[in-house]
């Protein structure tokens, strides 16, 4: 685990969050990235990389938001947890579990939020359905082209630094 590593993964996704929250106005698409950056450290980085990511990914986002902080980094905190519980207890190698182990913790932190707030807040607000399976519809998404990204990333880079370097210096022993 390194902390550089899950803060970039972090920033990453609060940056984007906020380049696209305008296109979340009215409720019609909803999406949370910073989720998906949280799940993305537990499952790449285990239980307790999910646990830092959650928590600052959570609070930032709770400071940003005007919302009652704490809230949502305590599910974000949750989530990371249980995403990197679940990572080391079954073998999320391919896309669709991944996909799914995204998709189900962003109901069950939807689910937490509401609840957290009716407790806190002292407001029971009602769970729209719908729009629970656009975000999890556009958070799988989120996490399928994530992941895609870190695995064929690497290898891009890497094939545009042989084809800069000369013939010459492409020696094959």
């Amino acid at each position: 685990m390194n902390i550089a590593r899950i803060l970039i993964v972090v920033t990453v996704g609060l940056v984007l969050q906020m380049a696209l929250a305008r296109y979340s106005v009215g409720g019609r698409w909803v999406f949370d990235l910073v989720l998906v950056a949280v799940v993305y450290a537990a499952l790449a980085w285990g239980p307790i990389a999910g646990m830092w990511a959650g928590t600052v990914g959570g609070l930032v986002q709770d400071s940003l938001s005007g919302d009652v902080v704490g809230i949502g980094g305590l599910a974000k905190t949750v989530a990371g947890v249980s995403a990197g519980v679940a990572g080391t207890q079954f073998i999320v190698s391919s896309g669709a579990a991944r996909v799914a182990t995204v998709a189900a913790v962003t109901v069950g932190h939807r689910l937490l939020v509401v609840a957290l707030l009716a407790i806190v807040d002292q407001r029971w607000s009602d769970v729209d359905w719908l729009a629970m399976l656009v975000e999890t519809g556009l958070n799988g998404l989120a996490g399928l082209i994530a992941f895609q990204a870190s695995v064929l990333l690497p290898g891009a880079v890497r094939s545009t630094r042989e084809l800069r370097r000369s013939s010459l210096s492409k020696r094959r022993w």
